[in-house]
């Protein structure tokens, strides 16, 4: 079976917070210029596009990105559907007892473009509940699990508290419901609060 990349695309209209650094790539110099190569240069917060959280985002005496275990990032993946439901709560969710991971597809579609207006935050319910199924690692298709102008970050919190990492603005267009593989590796930046990641998954037959 072939990988599905479910991680957006970045591009210079890739959307991201008001007011944070949005992604740009330009041609910092043509192969005409310097004989032998072109030459690309990035700018990005490094909460644009699908990424993960680090502890450190949200707590300061919590983890930087470089000293999580890449291993994490690693494992079996359950896709759920939770279609328009405004927070998502344990009832919400029956879990498979093989997974490791919990991916949630909220929306029937997910804009890679625009900031959503509205979308589906998670419970801090979920902490303990998915502790004891064995979770640790928890991908949405929305900017954050949180309410957007929430500063106490209960789920962030919940969720640390339960050692269970977070992946956001994963695209699960094309996912079914199912067990995949997966792989959401986020980049080795030093005491960095979060990191892109180029998240794939692959259907177990």
């Amino acid at each position: 079976m072939r990988w599905i990349d479910i991680s957006q695309p970045f591009h210079n209209k890739t959307t991201t917070w008001e007011g944070d650094l949005p992604f740009t790539y330009t041609l910092a110099f043509s192969k005409e210029q310097t004989g032998s190569v072109n030459l690309g240069r990035i700018a990005t917060s490094v909460h644009t596009g699908t990424h993960i959280d680090a502890p450190f985002h949200f707590d300061s005496l919590g983890e930087t990105v470089e000293q999580l275990d890449v291993n994490e990032f690693i494992g079996v993946a359950q896709v759920v559907h939770v279609i328009d439901v405004p927070v998502i709560e344990p009832e919400h969710l029956t879990l498979d007892e093989r997974a490791q991971f919990l991916l949630l597809r909220t929306t029937q579609t997910a804009s890679t473009t625009a900031f959503p207006k509205q979308y589906a935050t998670l419970s801090p319910r979920l902490g303990p509940f998915l502790k004891d199924a064995n979770i640790s690692l928890i991908g949405v298709d929305t900017p954050t699990i949180d309410p957007v102008d929430s500063k106490t970050l209960d789920a962030h919190h919940a969720l640390y508290a339960s050692r269970i990492h977070i992946l956001e603005n994963i695209v699960l267009d094309e996912a079914a419901e199912g067990l995949y593989d997966c792989i959401a590796l986020p980049l080795r930046i030093d005491g960095a609060d979060g990191s892109p990641v180029r998240a794939v998954i692959r259907p177990i037959v």
